[in-house]
């Protein structure tokens, strides 16, 4: 794997040992990032769910001013972390080691523009639980995206305030664009 375009493109990324995790193929952030493109300069990101760290370093490179990274496996962290070293993004990161859920209940801030959250896809109730957490919503700049990257067999309910804006289909993948009403706004 490598970073695809921006300040640290072509930059090696490595992905964690085992099958724990399933990084962003090169398809589907050249996808992603197309997308987001017109809304990532000095935007602050969170990347749920983080595993290697391949979208949020995406979004670095791309000129987001700052990402969170929650993640709770320990071989994912080591590789997460050495990821970000590798790219020399330490100073615009941060890395949470805890479980999603645990991290939205206890220590979200925000605001941000952008969220990635790529769960496992079969963990559909997780995924539902992430997107309807309410300080998900409170966590989120005006107008802010929330990318979920979903197998299409799996597909999650939209929560209560939040809608889809776009859709994209990209082999057996879909990337769903949600959109919230009423975050926090600001400060």
């Amino acid at each position: 794997m490598r970073v695809i375009a921006g300040s640290a493109k072509g930059r090696s990324l490595d992905a964690p040992r085992g099958g724990a995790t399933r990084p962003a193929t090169d398809r589907i952030r050249e996808t992603l990032f197309a997308i987001l493109e017109p809304v990532l300069a000095d935007a602050r990101v969170l990347d749920l769910f983080a595993g290697a760290g391949t979208l949020g370093i995406e979004a670095i490179s791309r000129g987001a001013a700052h990402a969170t990274f929650v993640e709770r496996s320990a071989e994912a962290l080591k590789t997460l972390r050495k990821n970000i070293k590798a790219t020399e993004f330490g100073a615009h990161s941060d890395v949470i080691a805890a479980n999603v859920l645990a991290f939205l209940e206890q220590r979200v801030a925000g605001p941000y523009d952008v969220v990635f959250c790529d769960p496992p896809f079969a963990d559909v109730a997780l995924l539902e639980a992430t997107l309807a957490h309410p300080r998900l919503a409170a966590a989120l700049a005006p107008d802010a995206s929330v990318v979920v990257r979903v197998h299409k067999k799996h597909q999650p309910r939209v929560p209560e305030g939040g809608r889809v804006q776009r859709v994209k289909d990209i082999g057996e993948e879909s990337l769903l664009f949600l959109r919230y009403d009423g975050g926090r706004g600001g400060g």
